[in-house]
């Protein structure tokens, strides 16, 4: 059997998230000159307030973290419990960005899901989640060997 790439559900996916990344990333890098590692670390702090920069994960994000500290859109506060630790925060002008960039984002969302069916769209939510969670369950079977369940 002949793998076919335009028709390889992974595949998929991945050409349709990087397209839309891509297109949403042309909003945020034109105006506020930032990258998607920097965009997703500073819309992860305004949902979430202060995080530590092991929390808000990869080492992609961590160079974001540099350069987003480096422009003044982000500080660190110690985190008085664990010392090896600092949270991360927007600062007043992150903040303005962030208030700024979210419902851009959001209405990007909104005009991205007009092109499903308003039938559809519950059925492309359970089936994304779906999706997400069958995935995190195999990418350890596989790794291990084993025949996923």
């Amino acid at each position: 059997m002949a793998l076919k790439l335009e028709a390889f559900l992974p595949y998929r996916l991945n050409v349709c998230a990087s397209l839309i990344s891509h297109a949403l990333s042309k909003i945020y890098a034109e105006r506020y000159k930032i990258g998607v590692p920097e965009w997703r670390v500073l819309v992860t702090l305004g949902q979430f307030g202060a995080m530590t920069a092991k929390a808000i994960g990869t080492q992609q994000k961590y160079r974001a973290v540099a350069l987003l500290e480096g422009r003044k859109l982000i500080a660190r506060r110690a985190n008085r419990a664990d010392l090896r630790e600092a949270f991360l925060f927007l600062t007043a002008t992150g903040r303005q960005i962030y208030r700024e960039v979210a419902p851009i984002a959001l209405e990007f969302a909104r005009d991205l899901l007009e092109t499903v069916d308003a039938g559809d769209r519950a059925a492309l939510d359970r089936a994304l989640t779906k999706l997400t969670e069958r995935s995190a369950k195999l990418g350890p079977c596989i790794a291990n060997g084993r025949r996923p369940g």
